[in-house]
């Protein structure tokens, strides 16, 4: 056997478990999705009955990270700068989808922003304020998990804002997302929409789930009680904020699987991006000094092998 074949054989079996390694990865963060209980797992697989194969979806998830990766490097060649708003309620698989689009790309190039309540000073500044020092200079895509919509629901629904906050609200974010617009900013904004009775079935998920539990807040459970309200001002959100320079785009959410890809596929979809020419990598040799001499680090500077 050559050299030459002995080295491609490596390389194909090091591929090979580097595959594997992959497919691993995205499983164990698909793990989210196990279910706590039998008694769950039934009525899940019962209300999903066509819920895509673990196989065809892991597939086409990396499928389309690769095209997420040309995306990135676009991105950070270009010096274009994109914004994409996830939306929805409370469960409706926001997170999921970031976590997947995020997964294999450069944080320095894609960031997510997922802001908490603001606070006493914040409040006493222009409501966009706390937003547009996250927006994205050039070669960034940033991801906001939730975003300036919050006014026109969570704080409407709940009475965290005026109606007189609310309104202007209204007739400052159509000029506001204009503005991004016309500075260069590629905005995209996902909806994802999930019926009451998937809803209710993730929240008992969560509740029975202790690795999930985290995710339950009081106000997960105060938009339960208000899940008519949510509907209308979700409906009167669409109808005041849906402009030609920055559509919503809803992405149905009961099958999460389905959720993902679609999604991530609508979204490669609408920006016009390329590959880029990659320059050839090549590994340097290393250089060996024969004087030098490693030191022996003491134990317990080791972590413990347990495994």
């Amino acid at each position: 056997m050559t050299e030459k074949t002995e080295l491609t054989e490596l390389f194909e079996e090091w591929m090979g478990s580097e595959m594997e390694e992959t497919l691993l990865e995205e499983l164990e963060i698909d793990l989210e999705d196990a279910l706590p209980t039998l008694e769950l797992k039934k009525l899940y697989k019962m209300r999903h009955p066509d819920t895509l194969p673990s196989k065809v979806y892991m597939l086409e998830l990396l499928k389309l990270q690769a095209e997420l990766i040309k995306l990135h490097d676009w991105v950070a060649a270009t010096k274009a700068k994109v914004v994409v708003l996830f939306e929805g309620r409370d469960s409706a698989g926001k997170g999921g989808v970031i976590k997947r689009i995020t997964q294999r790309l450069n944080p320095r190039v894609c960031r997510v922003v997922a802001l908490p309540a603001p606070s006493d000073r914040q409040k006493s500044q222009w409501y966009f304020q706390r937003y547009v020092e996250h927006l994205p200079a050039g070669g960034e895509m940033v991801l906001f998990d939730r975003s300036w919509y919050n006014r026109a629901g969570v704080e409407r629904v709940m009475g965290f804002a005026t109606e007189d906050q609310v309104e202007a609200f209204f007739r400052d974010v159509p000029e506001f997302e204009r503005m991004l617009v016309r500075s260069g900013i590629i905005l995209i904004k996902y909806w994802f929409s999930i019926t009451d009775e998937e809803q209710q079935m993730r929240f008992q998920m969560r509740i029975h789930d202790p690795l999930k539990q985290w995710k339950l807040s009081p106000m997960d459970l105060q938009s339960r009680i208000r899940w008519e309200k949510y509907t209308k001002v979700k409906e009167d959100m669409f109808a005041r904020t849906n402009i030609p320079e920055a559509p919503w785009y809803i992405v149905p959410g009961n099958d999460k699987r389905r959720a993902r890809l679609n999604c991530i596929a609508d979204l490669l979809d609408r920006i016009p991006y390329h590959e880029v020419p990659q320059e050839k990598v090549e590994l340097p040799e290393r250089v060996f000094n024969p004087d030098y001499e490693r030191k022996v680090l003491p134990d317990e500077l080791y972590v413990k092998q347990r495994y």
